[in-house]
């Protein structure tokens, strides 16, 4: 099939996701389009079937903002009259499907079929705004198939909006090829002395994040054992959460690494994963780890439960419990053997249900009934 991914560029798990899956398609025979406003992250590297077309955005007086929507639209009209595009799938509600919609429309019958992919933000935050409610409903019930990527976003997305479409569960996957723990020379004596023991966090560092209390758990297992923290990622908080480990002082065993493109070799010298997020959709960072042999320390909270099995391959706590965070690190840190269990199972977890091979036939599915005008159940 030809299919277009609309797509955000920058770094954050709809834009990893949706490139991986153009990827991953690609490589199984597709003729993949993707259409965003630059070459999104990780799609630097070549691939045989895999055309990127970008989206430009005029600035004109007349507009106080640039019309991006317009633009999208407009491109995604132009890619359909050159290739004939079966399927538009837009990645997040506004702009994309949005964009899809209206791309549809002017192409008229004969055109792509449109699916949307639901990652969080679109739902939990910009879905529960006034101001957007009704154009993201709007835009999820023209769309020919909808998924999300957990069951607890499903149900955010019927409690926030208006929405009539059955919405399929596809979740978020990895290259369990690419992502495993590999051993790195040398790169553990270069983050911290021999013999300590590494706790690592990613993220976009905002406020939703709560990387604060990434580094309150932290400050109270370094109390207990010689231990060093990795940050990997930036945002607006990360000065507040330098500032916070000043204050607790740790801050000279918390290795600031910002944005990175290749994390495999990180996780694969950590021994915790920290995610005490007050909301995650998914937790693409928590699978990551897991992928990598890496227990993950979480909060119970949105998908994180359908990703992590407390007490398996991680534990999870209450957002903002830091002691009960802090206590399930040590118990882990302190049990050698409890804690290569938990390695192996978090392993386990990732091949048996989040590998590329088992959840992209799902996507090829999807796409086959749609064009076909099966009806989509969720």
């Amino acid at each position: 099939m030809r299919v277009g991914i609309v797509c955000y560029p920058s770094v954050g798990g709809s834009g990893i996701v949706a490139t991986e899956l153009a990827v991953q398609l690609a490589r199984r025979g597709h003729e993949i389009h993707v259409i965003s406003s630059e070459i999104p992250f990780r799609l630097s590297r070549f691939e045989a079937n895999i055309r990127f077309h970008q989206v430009e955005t005029p600035v004109y007086p007349l507009f106080k903002e640039p019309p991006y929507l317009l633009s999208l639209a407009n491109k995604l009209v132009e890619v359909h009259r050159m290739v004939g595009l079966d399927i538009i799938h837009a990645h997040y509600a506004i702009p994309h499907a949005t964009a899809a919609y209206l791309a549809r429309e002017m192409i008229g019958p004969g055109g792509p079929k449109v699916v949307t992919t639901l990652h969080g933000t679109d739902i939990t935050l910009m879905g529960t705004d006034p101001s957007f409610t009704e154009i993201i409903a709007f835009s999820i019930d023209r769309s020919d198939a909808v998924t999300t990527v957990s069951a607890s976003l499903r149900a955010d997305t019927y409690q926030n909006l208006p929405v009539r479409s059955a919405i399929r569960v596809i979740p978020n996957f990895l290259d369990c090829h690419q992502w495993q723990r590999i051993a790195v020379d040398g790169l553990c004596d270069q983050l911290c002395p021999p013999g300590e023991r590494v706790l690592i966090h990613m993220s976009n560092f905002r406020k939703v994040k709560r990387t604060e209390d990434v580094v309150r758990v932290f400050a109270r297992v370094a109390a207990e054992v010689d231990a060093r923290l990795i940050l990997v990622g930036d945002g607006p908080e990360l000065g507040h959460t330098l500032a916070l480990a000043s204050q607790l002082g740790v801050r000279e065993r918390v290795v600031v690494l910002g944005n990175q493109e290749q994390v495999v070799p990180l996780l694969s010298v950590a021994d915790l994963f920290l995610l005490p997020s007050e909301q995650e959709s998914f937790g693409l960072a928590a699978l990551e780890a897991m992928a990598c042999g890496v227990p993950v320390i979480a909060s119970d909270t949105g998908g994180l439960p359908e990703v992590v099995v407390d007490g398996e391959c991680g534990f999870l706590c209450t957002p903002g419990d830091v002691e009960a965070m802090a206590s399930r690190a040590l118990r882990l840190l302190r049990d050698p053997e409890l804690l290569e269990r938990f390695r192996e199972a978090a392993v386990q977890r990732v091949r048996a249900h989040f590998c590329a091979k088992r959840v992209v036939p799902q996507y090829e599915a999807l796409y086959q009934g749609v064009v076909a005008g099966a009806p989509t159940e969720a």
